[in-house]
């Protein structure tokens, strides 16, 4: 059986798997889909670890700290919609798809969100 906090280490780790393909990306023209695939996961296991961190259940505080993080993250940024756009009018262009790719990354590093997503699996 898997406890509460495997659980939840297995969901960051998956969150972490995106993240670092959307890091490989290599900005192709076919890689708007992709970059979208990845967002749509991404934003998928946010929603679910936020909504599923019980602080009362789990023993490390740093789930609290990095509900709060993802949770910021979920009110302040909303790409899909950019994409969306970019894919009817930019698909082709090259730097477009890099930057959009690129400000998705900053937005998920932003206040050290990946990096207390993989010291919280190291740690757990």
């Amino acid at each position: 059986m898997v406890t509460y906090n495997e659980y939840l280490k297995n969901i960051l780790k998956q969150i972490l798997s995106s993240y670092n393909k959307l890091k490989e990306v290599e900005d192709k023209d076919e890689d708007l889909n992709y970059i979208k695939i990845e967002m749509l996961k991404i934003n998928g296991f946010l929603k679910v670890v936020s909504n599923k961190i019980d602080i009362d259940k789990i023993s490390l505080s740093n789930f609290s700290t990095i509900k709060s993080k993802f949770q910021h993250y979920l009110d302040n940024y909303y790409f899909e919609k950019e994409i969306e756009t970019m894919a009817s009018l930019y698909s082709n262009d090259l730097n477009r798809v890099k930057n959009m790719r690129l400000k998705i990354l900053e937005a998920l590093e932003g206040k050290n969100m990946m990096e207390d997503v993989e010291e919280l699996i190291e740690r757990t």
